[in-house]
């Protein structure tokens, strides 16, 4: 009889157990003993606050503590062992701690239920995550960083459109993916201040009429706050969809990259070589050097926008306020942190060691279009032309050499001059790729001098501790 209360994990209302198909459906242990080290977290902190309000006494204390740890010593040495009629890991933690403390264990759940205890077991474990993606990403910008300051005079040509539209230099090109992982980096801060809010102590739904202090755990386990309402604590999900929301950017700003990789290494671009170190052959074909990293991490991203779809459909309906359907929010979590962490090092990797960008082919890319038309119109609107009427004469210019197989550079200065005759010998300067570039002195363009102080502004930022 000992043994079947011991399995039996519901109270005396229940005379039969669940059918074993259900059981196994309705179990989450196999997914959620992940939480076991939160959940520790978790129940040594609300047993140290059960002492100090005085419903346990110290000894009783002193033994749960021990308890647990004793669980958590088991679970690091591979000891820790789950059984068919553990449903969760908090059951399985309970479980475990009667075993250890006899009626003593028993006592550990008091003022508290699962619903505010996994809620609480999954903002510390996400939280934790958020730290170590953060850390993550910053690697990812000090790879793109590196790459960047030894690319500064190395020109790309730029792309509207998929259309060659300006040069640039791909220090420029580089850095525009540090700014965006950079609000990547914030969008994550700023979902971890709404996971940082204690529900410990809410109980089911309406609280506890035993004396507790949740402003205590939530200092003990690092919360900066509580849920100020208890139904409120127990069914919110909104941080969970925040946090795969805010990954789902992420993914997309690496794929953006992953993309242009793509691009690039192929042999009509040729614009970067893929190292033996992040490349793979083909079983078939010898001469292939085929971009897995970034066709993976293109791929991946379906992985981490279907849990957020998963996630917002999961909670669209539900009634206030624990609700079973809340079960489903781990797994998409699990596998998001897993995907984007993975994606995260693998394209951090590439940059570091995996790619070897062709200066020689990148040069000759971008003297061979007509990405400098723009800057002939600018350099008339210096000669007093307005831009519009400008631009259509350039447009001009850019037909007839097409249909001459011609560019820009080759036109005489009497063709020049037939264009517009406030022309002069110094257009040709003007045009030059890197002159082009240059001249683009704005801030935030592509100009050498701009950019350096972006590489200067980046490196002095991504060294700061603070950031």
């Amino acid at each position: 009889m000992a043994k079947r209360n011991l399995a039996k994990v519901w109270s005396d209302r229940f005379e039969k157990g669940l059918n074993p198909a259900i059981q196994r459906f309705n179990a989450s242990i196999s997914f959620d003993i992940n939480l076991l080290e939160e959940d520790l977290d978790g129940s040594v902190a609300h047993a140290q606050m059960l002492g100090e309000c005085g419903v346990l006494n110290k000894e009783e204390v002193i033994q749960l503590v021990q308890g647990l740890e004793k669980i958590r010593l088991e679970a690091s040495e591979g000891n820790f062992k789950i059984n068919t009629f553990d449903e969760d890991v908090h059951y399985a933690v309970e479980r475990r701690l009667i075993e250890l403390l006899g009626s003593v264990g028993k006592k550990l759940h008091t003022g508290r239920s699962r619903n505010d205890q996994v809620g609480t077991d999954l903002r510390l474990w996400l939280r934790r995550r958020i730290d170590e993606l953060d850390t993550n990403l910053r690697r990812f910008q000090i790879a793109l960083l590196l790459q960047a300051e030894n690319h500064l005079y190395t020109l790309i040509p730029g792309y509207t459109h998929l259309q060659r539209a300006q040069p640039l230099s791909l220090s420029h090109h580089l850095l525009a993916y540090i700014e965006m992982i950079q609000r990547d980096r914030e969008r994550l801060r700023d979902v971890r201040k709404r996971v940082n809010i204690s529900p410990l102590g809410a109980a089911a739904l309406a609280g506890t009429s035993i004396p507790i202090n949740r402003r205590q755990t939530a200092k003990a386990l690092g919360f900066s706050k509580i849920y100020a309402n208890s139904l409120d604590a127990v069914s919110d999900r909104d941080f969970a969809v925040e946090f795969i929301a805010a990954t789902s950017l992420i993914m997309a700003h690496l794929s953006r990259l992953a993309e242009e990789v793509i691009f690039w290494a192929s042999e009509e671009f040729n614009f970067v070589h893929l190292t033996d170190r992040c490349a793979t052959g083909s079983s078939l074909m010898p001469q292939k050097k085929n971009p897995d990293v970034p066709e993976l991490v293109r791929g991946k991203c379906g992985r981490v926008f279907g849990h957020l779809q998963a996630l917002l459909t999961m909670i669209k309906g539900l009634p206030l306020s624990y609700n079973k359907d809340f079960q489903e929010d781990k797994e998409a979590l699990f596998d998001s942190v897993i995907t984007v962490r993975d994606s995260i090092e693998a394209m951090s990797i590439l940059m570091e060691e995996g790619l070897e960008f062709c200066s020689e082919t990148l040069a000759s890319a971008v003297t061979s279009d007509f990405s400098n038309a723009t800057d002939v119109a600018d350099y008339l609107v210096t000669k007093g032309v307005p831009f519009r009427e400008a631009y259509q004469k350039v447009g001009r210019v850019v037909k007839d050499s097409l249909a001459q197989g011609i560019l820009l550079k080759d036109l005489s200065l009497e063709q020049w001059r037939d264009i517009d005759s406030a022309i002069e010998e110094d257009i040709y300067e003007k045009i030059v790729p890197k002159q082009v570039v240059a001249s683009r002195v704005s801030e935030g363009g592509t100009g050498f001098e701009r950019v350096e102080e972006q590489l200067i502004f980046w490196r002095s930022r991504i060294d700061s501790l603070k950031d």
